[in-house]
């Protein structure tokens, strides 16, 4: 396993883990949301091909609609 850091807390995630297989691991595919790697946004096209690295700060930020 090696270790990321998630919304700020660290986590657990497996060796060659791309953004797409954590946020499958979340249950989180269908959800709208954007993701940041290391303060860089990531594009969604680029998720299933970013592998994740020790130490990787990800930030996980949820649309919310509203008026």
């Amino acid at each position: 396993m090696i270790e990321i850091v998630l919304n700020g807390a660290p986590h657990q995630v497996p060796p060659q883990h791309t953004l797409f297989d954590l946020i499958t691991a979340l249950s989180l595919q269908n959800q709208a949301l954007a993701l940041a790697v290391n303060r860089s946004v990531v594009p969604r096209k680029v998720w299933p091909e970013r592998v994740l690295e020790t130490r990787d700060q990800v930030e996980i930020v949820r649309a919310i609609g509203g008026g």
